[in-house]
C-alpha cells in the first residue's frame, strides 16, 4: 500500500519526497502535476512568495519512458528563493549567517514555540521552516500521482470553496456543483463554483489586507466515481471517513473536519438520512440525496465523497500579536514573516492531495495489484460481483 515520505525547509534548497509501493505501469504526465502544483499556488490574497517560486516537479527515479517502474518514485520540487538564503540555511556551520534571521518571538497559533520547547531550540527559525506550509508542496505532487492512477479507473477528485470569512455559497449552488463545473471552478480565482460571488469573496480579502488581518472559509473536496467498499466498518482505524478526516486535518490551518452534512445539527433523523433505491436496468443501489458524504459505516456506500476543511485565518499577521520572548521572557509583539492573507482556495488543491493519497491507499487495500492493469481487472470482476447480488 502507497508510503510517502516528505522532506526539506521552507528556504531550503528544495522539497524532496519518495513514494513507496506506487503500482508499476501507470501513465506518468509531468505537466499534469506541476499543473497542481501551480494550482497551490494561486488564489486571491497569496503572499509575495508565490511571486518568486515557480514550482515545477524534477524525478530522480521510479518512472522510465512515462511510465512508472513500480519501484520507488523519488523527485524533488526546487526552491527558488534557495539563492537569498543559502548562507543562513546552510548545511555547514555558519553562526554569523544564523543569527541574522534568528527568531526568538514565537508567533501565536503557529509551531514555533511549542516546537522549540519539543526539540530544544532557542532559535525558532529551526522550527519553523518544517512547520511552513511549503511542506504541502510535496503533499500536492504525490496527490497528483495518485490521481493519475485514480483517474485510470474512473476516479475523479476535485475540489471548490464553500466559503470565504461570512461570504457563503448558496444551498442551491451548492446542488449544482458536480465534476461538470470544473472548468468553471478553475475559471474563477477565489475557485468558487458561483460565479457572482467572486468580487464578493475578492473584497472581504481586500478588507482584510486593509487591516493588517487574515481570513479563513472552508473548502469542500469531492470525488467522484468511487466504487462501493472501500474502508471497512469492522475496526477503527479501517474507517474511510476516519482516515480522510485525519489526512485533511493534517493541512497547515485546518480546525475542524466534516463529510457531507455531518455539522448540520438542525434536521431530524428522517430528514437527515439518505434513502436507498435500486435501479433495475444497472443493478445498482443509489440515493436521492448524499447528506452521509458517499461514506456510511465507515465504508464508501457508490456516491460522490463529499469531506470539508474548515480553515482558520494564517496566524502570521501584519497586525502582530503579543507574544513573548524566548531568550528574554520579556513581552513583544509577534515576530511577522512574509505570508499570505487568504490560503483558502489553495488549501483546497492541497485537500485535494490528501484525499486522493486516502483514496488511493484504501483502493490498494481492497483490490491490491503490482501493476495498473491487474487493479483495473480486479476492479472491474469486482463491480461484476456487487451488480449480480
Amino acid at each position: 500500500m502507497l508510503k510517502f515520505l516528505t522532506s526539506g525547509e521552507s528556504h531550503g534548497r528544495g522539497l524532496v519526497s519518495v513514494l513507496e509501493d506506487f503500482p508499476a505501469k501507470v501513465p506518468v504526465d509531468v505537466s499534469f502535476i506541476n499543473a497542481d502544483l501551480k494550482r497551490r499556488m494561486g488564489g486571491y490574497g497569496r503572499g509575495a512568495r508565490m511571486k518568486i517560486e515557480s514550482d515545477q516537479i524534477e524525478i530522480f527515479a521510479g518512472v522510465r519512458h512515462g511510465y512508472t517502474l513500480g519501484s520507488p518514485i523519488a523527485f524533488i520540487v526546487h526552491n527558488r528563493d534557495w539563492v537569498n538564503w543559502s548562507d543562513i540555511m546552510s548545511v555547514e556551520p555558519n553562526p554569523e549567517a544564523a543569527e541574522k534571521r534568528k527568531v526568538t518571538r514565537p508567533r501565536p497559533g503557529h509551531a514555533d514555540l511549542v516546537g522549540g520547547l519539543k526539540y530544544q531550540f532557542d532559535d525558532m527559525r529551526n522550527i519553523l521552516e518544517r512547520s511552513s506550509a511549503r511542506e504541502t508542496t510535496s503533499r500536492v505532487a504525490v496527490g497528483a500521482f495518485c490521481k493519475l492512477l485514480l483517474r485510470e479507473l474512473g476516479i475523479h477528485v476535485y475540489s471548490h470553496i464553500v466559503s470565504i470569512k461570512d461570504v457563503h455559497i448558496g444551498p442551491k449552488q451548492l446542488e449544482e456543483v458536480s465534476l461538470d463545473a470544473v472548468s468553471r471552478i478553475e475559471a474563477s480565482e477565489m475557485r468558487c463554483s458561483d460565479p457572482s460571488l467572486d468580487e464578493e469573496m475578492k473584497q472581504a480579502v481586500d478588507e482584510a489586507i486593509e487591516k493588517g488581518e487574515t481570513i479563513g472559509g472552508t473548502f469542500e473536496v469531492r470525488a467522484a466515481g468511487v466504487p462501493v467498499g472501500l474502508g471497512s466498518h469492522v475496526h477503527w482505524d479501517r474507517k474511510l471517513d476516519g482516515r480522510l478526516a485525519q489526512a485533511v486535518m493534517s493541512i497547515n490551518a485546518i480546525k475542524a473536519v466534516e463529510v457531507g452534512s455531518g455539522l448540520e445539527s438542525d434536521p431530524y433523523g428522517s430528514e437527515f438520512h439518505d434513502e436507498i433505491f435500486y435501479k433495475q436496468e444497472t443493478h445498482e443501489f443509489y440515493r436521492k440525496t448524499n447528506h452521509a458524504g458517499g461514506i456510511e459505516g465507515g465504508t464508501s456506500n457508490g456516491e460522490e465523497i463529499i469531506v470539508r476543511g474548515i480553515v482558520k485565518p494564517i496566524p502570521t499577521l501584519r497586525k502582530p500579536l503579543m507574544s513573548v520572548d524566548f531568550v528574554s521572557k520579556e513581552p513583544f509583539e509577534a515576530q511577522y514573516e512574509r505570508s499570505d492573507t487568504c490560503i483558502v482556495p489553495a488549501a483546497g488543491v492541497v485537500g485535494e492531495a490528501m484525499v486522493s493519497i486516502v483514496l488511493l491507499q484504501a483502493v490498494q487495500e481492497k483490490f491490491g495489484g503490482d501493476t495498473l492493469q491487474e487493479i483495473q481487472d480486479n476492479l472491474g470482476n469486482y463491480r461484476r460481483l456487487t451488480q449480480e447480488m
